[in-house]
């Protein structure tokens, strides 16, 4: 299936073996600084000095791309994948596996704020929408576990979304989207003030029908606000504060327990970072955080044929966050930097009809945190680095990662490590209780948690190449990985159900299930062939060795991606995005049927002028080919065509 993008990689490899860079472009032309990654290890470091391999996606591809949300540039990372075919409010967007449909195995940060959801199961499907695409810097994707830096929640990966600083974007933008599959998209920003204070506010609705065969449409509004005040000449102070409403359909025509309806999402945060600079190499960050979600979700249930009448099923409920941290970065010499800290953070879940009380649900995390960046001789790197982390529901767990990078030569680098993570159960996972009740009478139970699922651990060894060929415009990032899943937590039905209910019930815990690996091999190049042209070429192979067949197809084997920008006479703008990926099947969705999938996207924009100000005109269109099944095959992802209109001045 992916034979196509393999031959043209190699004969992109061929060229690129033999290219001959034009005479009217100079070496110089390519040569570009090696790029600064602020997350990996929360000190700024040069990409080829980081504990890890690292996909950047910048402001400018972001544009090009085409895509409306966060988790559809995830198709440009190796090894991810994603759908909407679970929850059009909350996509997935998931490393290495989509055990289940809300990627709670990944950590998504905000501007260093975590944006995991602690409701249901946990996921980062909501936190992945906090922030429309217009306001973002960068993203930087960790591939691969960054516990020791970030907690249990970054057991297999980092998102970090990056938003622009508010002096860049003053001014006025607005933008508008229509097109296909009811696609109807508008944003507004206005930043104001000067280098001592600046401001941002920014607000912006994104609409469309969702997947063929679903129940899919949805509505997403947010608002967001960003202030960046200079105290003094050693201090610096962000305020960042903001709000998200998801309406999004969800259910199946005559399915019982899963009926036709809408279902909603409502949330807030406000955050404050203060930045002191002690010293030339020296500096103390402290963070503060609140966010709040409540979700509305309910729907009738039949009680036929027993009574011929039926009750609401409520599954709403509320959950909130508030973190604390401090760290402090120093360098000891000219060979060592190092950054020490300590976070607490509270997590508290409330909803009866998951748990069977009002009663809250609090988790506390107590985090202690370290990594030092040792250059012990000039062409050696190690990172070594680990984080203490005592939950309240789980215990205490220490998440160590020690990486060396080797500097071969000048642009080639050699990685290896080793890191080991924990993920506590959610609250859902370790003490949900779900009954219909009607009179008194207990219905139905679908889940009803026995509270002995224990933590889940990886133990993840890596090997790396980064390779930088500036004569040439290209450079290679490859990630060789074996990944050593222990106490794996799933569903599974009891034997004997532990409730006596009306209605047949087989109702489910969570367990600690078998142990396996995650194993293969992913890579990704970056070419520019010639001026104002480039061509990015991912791959990932990927060998899950479950015994469990849901499992083991969690993730294809085979899954390629090749991408095409070129800058046209005239200012013009081309995209071609080509993605194919082998059978997979999302185990935690229930769904056995394997599904394969190939999509190609263009995008072609031109820029305008009205008067003083800049514009930009763009048509994309999805799925170029046809339609595709996305993850069931009563989901198709059809070819859609819109287009945007984006004026600033």
């Amino acid at each position: 299936m992916s034979r196509p993008i393999c031959l043209i990689a190699m004969l992109g490899w061929v060229g690129l073996a033999n290219a001959q860079v034009p005479a009217s472009v100079s070496e110089k032309d390519f040569l570009t600084d090696m790029p600064i990654v602020l997350s990996v290890s929360r000190l700024p470091q040069r990409l080829d000095d980081t504990p890890g391999a690292v996909t950047i996606i910048d402001r400018n591809m972001i544009r090009l791309s085409g895509a409306r949300d966060v988790a559809d540039l995830m198709r440009l990372v190796p090894g991810f994948q994603t759908s909407t075919s679970f929850d059009t409010g909350a996509p997935l967007a998931s490393y290495h596996g989509g055990f289940d449909s809300y990627s709670n195995r990944l950590q998504v940060l905000v501007d260093g704020r975590s944006v995991y959801s602690p409701y249901l199961v946990g996921g980062i499907g909501p936190g992945l929408q906090t922030v429309a695409l217009a306001d973002i810097e960068r993203i930087e994707v960790l591939r691969g576990s960054n516990s020791a830096a970030y907690g249990a929640r970054a057991m297999l990966g980092v998102i970090n979304i990056v938003t622009r600083h508010t002096v860049d974007s003053l001014g006025l933008q607005v933008s508008v989207t229509g097109g296909e599959n009811d696609i109807r998209d508008s944003q507004a920003r206005i930043g104001w003030g000067g280098e001592d204070a600046s401001f941002r506010l920014a607000v912006d609705r994104r609409a469309d029908g969702g997947l063929t065969g679903s129940n899919g449409h949805n509505e997403i509004s947010r608002a967001n606000f960003r202030a960046d005040l200079r105290a003094s000449a050693r201090d610096e102070v962000q305020l960042r504060a903001g709000t998200l409403a998801i309406d999004a359909g969800r259910g199946f025509a005559g399915v019982v327990d899963d009926p036709l309806r809408d279902r909603g999402l409502d949330s807030g945060y406000a955050q404050l970072d203060w930045r002191r600079n002690l010293a030339e190499d020296e500096d103390l960050a402290f963070s503060i955080s609140h966010s709040e979600e409540s979700y509305r979700d309910s729907f009738p249930y039949s009680l036929r044929p027993f009574v011929n009448d039926s009750i609401d099923i409520d599954a709403s409920g509320h959950s909130s966050n508030d973190t604390v941290s401090l760290q402090h970065t120093f360098r000891h010499g000219s060979a060592l930097r190092v950054v020490w800290g300590g976070e607490v953070r509270r997590e508290q879940v409330v909803s009866r009809p998951l748990y069977n009380t009002d009663a809250a649900f609090v988790t506390d995390f107590t985090r202690l945190f370290g990594n030092a960046e040792w250059r012990f001789a000039p062409e050696l790197v190690l990172n070594a680095g680990a984080m203490y982390e005592k939950s309240s529901m789980s215990g205490d767990s220490l998440a160590p990662r020690l990486m060396l990078n080797w500097h071969v030569a000048d642009g080639q680098t050699l990685r290896a490590g080793v890191s080991r993570a924990f993920r506590p159960p959610s609250t859902f996972e370790k003490f949900s209780d779900v009954r219909y009740v009607w009179n008194g009478m207990l219905l139905k139970a679908t889940t009803v948690s026995s509270g002995n699922v224990q933590p889940e651990s990886v133990l993840a060894r890596e090997l790396g190449y980064l390779g930088d060929f500036p004569s040439l415009g290209a450079n290679l990032d490859v990630r060789v990985f074996h990944e050593q899943i222990s106490g794996f937590v799933r569903r599974q039905e009891y034997a004997v159900s532990p409730v006596t209910t009306l209605f047949p019930s087989n109702p489910v815990d969570y367990v600690n299930g078998e142990n396996f690996s995650i194993q293969g091999v992913e890579y990704q190049m970056k070419w520019r062939p010639w001026r104002d042209a480039q061509v990015i070429f991912n791959q990932a192979y990927t060998e899950i060795s479950s015994t469990d067949r849901g499992s083991k197809l969690a993730a294809p084997k085979l899954a390629s991606s090749l991408t095409f920008f070129q800058k046209l006479p005239g200012g013009l703008d081309l995209s071609l995005m080509h993605q194919d990926n082998g059978t997979v099947t999302l185990q935690g969705a229930g769904y056995l049927d394997q599904v394969a999938m190939t999509r190609t996207d263009l995008r072609l924009s031109a820029p305008l002028r009205f008067g003083p100000n800049r514009a930009e005109v763009a048509l994309v269109v999805q799925s170029l080919g046809g339609p595709y099944q996305d993850f069931s095959p009563r989901f198709q992802f059809q070819r859609r065509a819109f287009v945007t209109l984006r004026v600033e001045n």
